[in-house]
């Protein structure tokens, strides 16, 4: 009975200590949020300074978990390359080995109930604050305290090893120090991990059972390289439904730590003589309550001893490593599959509207570019009749729907993050954001469409004069530029001057519209040309000049986000009207 009430204080501390992490870890992010991009800069193909990213995210969000899995998303969203993700994630298991020092030095040598009730109470009051930044805050404190509370109470749930001879003979099995002793230490640690997602939370465990002499140098050191496996099991499950670009980021995760660990394996009693050169004091001299006391340093620095050399190991072989990764998993193309997903890395693994708002933005770009394309296309077709016109209608059909289903996804995941406690810059985004969408879904309906006429007209056999032709190829040239024009500036606010200059593409087309406008009703009143053939044009013109309305909605939206405000009606609806 006394066995069934240690496992379930042990449990419950553990809970605990996580729910105090995951409110540590995600009151950290959104205080970060805002930075978010300042941070993302730093991730430059300097191998280095992606390296030192890793460190410092692990270190200021205390998660290595979260720092990895942040990474699979940048790479699912096509704002990080594979060779920055890798640098990252090795710093990132270096930033990580923090924790274990937090445990190691406040955890067994101060009153640390004291340390967390103090913090929870500074917490207390921020916890009510109207501000979402104080409310942030009262999480970091709040997790700070809880993390604290259940380590003070998982240390007090161990029962001491003197007292409890019993167990002795049982882990006189692991103390044989031999290669397979080891391996069986690191499973455990490895098995550990995967059930509660969190190297930090074993790590803590394991010092903990150092700290009541349960584990001694060579087990305990042993179970903190299969926790550094184990870990990588986030990633994993965040990769699961990604990009194959995001699955590879994952993978380098994964076979960089069983390799790294493996190796140290190997390499164990070199490795354990490092450190312990390292740290004063001899730990193989120490028995007892003596070496209880000082093996949670020793740990701490081990960890951090194996994270820094897998580190170094590989930072000469980071570019031939991501050849590697990226034979092993080559790119799928889901576009050729004609159904659009919309892939994004949710709770419980990271949960910041601005990492969010990153993946939206770069999927609003990929929806810009298929929007170009299909004009482009069209362009192509209206003369230049051959026997494969079919087809390309077929393809533009495709191009439409996969649009719509962007569209749709993306509008439905925005509408979504608005239901959720979002400030009011946030807000304002998110909505322009939906605007640019509809814009550009708009584009494609219009796309679609002058395809259709096109295939239309060559059936019927219509030819028109050199001077509407060549009228027409001036508006196609203008309005593909002006789409151009706002495709490359999706990635910032657009200035007064930028915005400028989408206007005056705007009076361009307008202009020739009412040119071409002309000279068709010019046409007909005199009785020239075929009627339909005629119509026909007027159509074509109506969808280029809707195109050039839709440009210029997606310009102000982006031109408007600078000021935070709301999102302006639909300008098209003038076009609709004027038709």
């Amino acid at each position: 009975m006394k066995a069934v009430i240690i496992f379930f204080q042990i449990i419950g501390s553990l809970g605990l200590f996580l729910y105090g992490m995951k409110l540590l870890s995600e009151g950290l992010q959104k205080s970060a949020g805002n930075r978010m991009k300042a941070i993302l800069n730093m991730m430059t193909k300097n191998r280095f300074v992606s390296i030192m990213t890793g460190v410092i995210i692990t270190v200021i969000i205390q998660s290595s978990s979260a720092t990895t899995v942040m990474v699979v998303s940048f790479v699912n969203a096509g704002l990080m390359e594979l060779i920055q993700a890798i640098g990252v994630i090795l710093g990132a298991n270096i930033g990580t080995t923090v924790t274990g020092w937090i445990v190691a030095l406040l955890g067994f040598k101060m009153n640390i109930s004291l340390l967390a009730l103090t913090a929870i109470a500074f917490a207390l009051p921020l916890m009510f604050s109207k501000r979402s930044r104080n409310r942030d805050k009262s999480d970091v404190l709040l997790g700070f305290g809880l993390l604290f509370l259940g380590l003070n109470s998982m240390s007090n749930s161990i029962p001491s090893l003197s007292d409890n001879p019993q167990a002795l003979a049982f882990l006189a099995t692991f103390n044989a120090n031999t290669l397979w002793s080891n391996f069986l230490c690191l499973l455990v640690g490895l098995v550990v991990t995967i059930i509660i997602q969190s190297s930090s939370a074993t790590t803590a465990i394991i010092l903990t059972m150092a700290f009541n002499g349960w584990v001694g140098v060579e087990e305990g050191a042993a179970m903190i390289l299969g926790a550094m496996i184990g870990t990588t099991i986030t990633a994993y499950l965040a990769s699961i439904g990604t990009s194959t670009t995001a699955k590879q980021a994952a993978w380098a995760h994964i076979l960089f730590n069983v390799f790294g660990s493996s190796l140290a394996l190997v390499f164990f009693r070199p490795l354990l003589t490092l450190v312990n050169w390292i740290v004063p004091g001899d730990i193989f001299a120490l028995t007892g309550k003596a070496l209880a006391q000082a093996l949670p340093v020793f740990l701490a620095m081990f960890a951090t001893v194996a994270a820094v050399s897998k580190t170094i190991l590989m930072f000469p072989f980071i570019k031939p490593y991501a050849r590697l990764i990226e034979r092993l998993f080559p790119p799928k193309t889901e576009y050729e599959e004609g159904t659009y997903h919309f892939r994004y890395i949710g709770a419980p693994f990271i949960d910041s509207p601005e990492i969010y708002m990153l993946a939206i933005r770069d999927e609003i770009k990929k929806m810009a570019n298929l929007a170009c394309n299909m004009l482009t296309r069209y362009r192509s077709m209206f003369d230049n009749p051959d026997n494969s016109i079919d087809d390309l209608v077929d393809l533009m059909r495709r191009d439409e729907e996969y649009a719509d289903q962007m569209q749709e996804q993306l509008s439905n995941f925005i509408v979504h993050l608005l239901q959720d406690a979002q400030t009011t810059t946030n807000a304002s985004s998110l909505n322009s954001l939906i605007r640019v969408m509809d814009e550009l879904e708009s584009v494609t309906d219009s796309c679609y469409a002058l395809a259709m006429l096109s295939q239309r007209r060559y059936k019927m056999g219509w030819k028109y004069e050199d001077e509407i032709m060549d009228e027409m190829e001036c508006f196609h040239l203008i309005v593909q530029e002006f789409l151009d024009y706002v495709r490359d500036r999706m990635d910032r606010t657009l200035t007064k001057a930028e915005m400028q200059k989408a206007n005056e593409y705007e009076d361009q087309i307008n202009a020739l519209r009412t040119s071409l406008g002309n000279k068709v009703q010019d046409r007909l009143s005199e009785g020239i040309g075929d009627v339909k053939a005629e119509l026909l044009i007027l159509e074509l013109i109506r969808h280029l000049e809707h195109i050039g309305d839709y440009c210029t909605n997606i310009a102000e939206a982006y031109h408007q986000a600078v000021k935070h405000t709301p999102v302006l009606q639909r300008r098209s609806q003038k076009s609709a009207e004027t038709a």
